[in-house]
């Protein structure tokens, strides 16, 4: 996200945004500071707890920041520092149950904790060297300068790129590609130090509380308390974050199951 960042209230940024506003996506139910959003047509602005998240928004989060963002249909995006990423796509009908899921990861880390959409295997998220589809899962992309690594917690995932698509079922490996023409590789084992680099990322650092005044060392961005004590971390606050960090938990224990890969190749 180039050039000078315009800080403005919260209620400005969506009255700019016009017509956007009638456009909600989701909601920010975790902020550790700074994570900034714009909406289309609307200025960048500190994102903060509660704050509605908009179809096409941009989502910046600097090297201290970190967000977890909850959709209607109940899925999650838990956002790591120095993260750039744009929900290009968010269409939900509650009474049908069906819709799409479109989002760019093109810098740092995330996790996706499906909903109803992952169910019907209807989300993906594109990075610059690969796009991902989800099915009934939960997954964790980064993206940096050696290309995107994906690593799957649970559920299905389908990569597709220039070279080809392969389909992962297991959960517990990941698969790193380079960039867009690169050749998908076997799924490997993830590492427990590749699960340790993660939790990182995702979780709040010493002193941060996700926006939540109060609480200190709080599992914000879908995560435990991984850096610190258990005994140390607060009951956390009813908008999902115990259900996404009870998931990470299952997820990194799925991770040491001696189950080979399964892989489906395709043209």
């Amino acid at each position: 996200m180039g050039g000078k960042f315009i800080i403005v209230p919260l209620a400005a940024a969506l009255i700019a945004a016009g017509p956007a506003a009638a456009q909600q996506v989701g909601t920010a139910t975790a902020v550790n500071p700074v994570s900034e959003s714009t909406p289309p047509g609307g200025a960048t602005d500190k994102l903060t707890v509660g704050a509605r998240v908009m179809h096409n928004e941009r989502i910046h989060t600097s090297p201290s920041g970190s967000a977890q963002l909850l959709f209607l249909d109940k899925s999650s995006l838990s956002v790591a520092p120095n993260t750039n990423l744009v929900i290009d796509d968010f269409v939900y009908d509650a009474a049908a149950n069906s819709g799409h899921m479109l989002t760019r990861l093109t810098q740092g880390t995330l996790q996706y904790i499906g909903g109803q959409l992952s169910h019907q295997g209807a989300v993906t998220i594109n990075t610059p060297a690969v796009a991902v589809g989800i099915r009934g899962g939960t997954v964790t992309i980064n993206h940096g300068a050696n290309g995107t690594q994906i690593t799957n917690q649970y559920g299905k995932i389908t990569l597709t790129n220039g070279a080809g698509t392969i389909v992962v079922t297991q959960p517990g490996y990941t698969v790193t590609v380079a960039n867009w023409k690169s050749p998908l590789g076997q799924p490997m084992r993830v590492t427990a130090a590749e699960v340790d680099r993660n939790i990182k990322k995702l979780s709040s650092k010493f002193g941060q509380n996700g926006g939540v005044a109060g609480l200190n060392r709080i599992a914000t961005a879908g995560l435990s308390c991984a850096t610190h004590s258990m005994s140390a971390c607060p009951e956390l606050p009813p908008a999902g974050e115990n259900a996404a960090a009870q998931i990470i938990m299952q997820s990194t224990q799925r991770a040491t199951l001696p189950t080979p890969p399964r892989v489906i190749r395709g043209d």
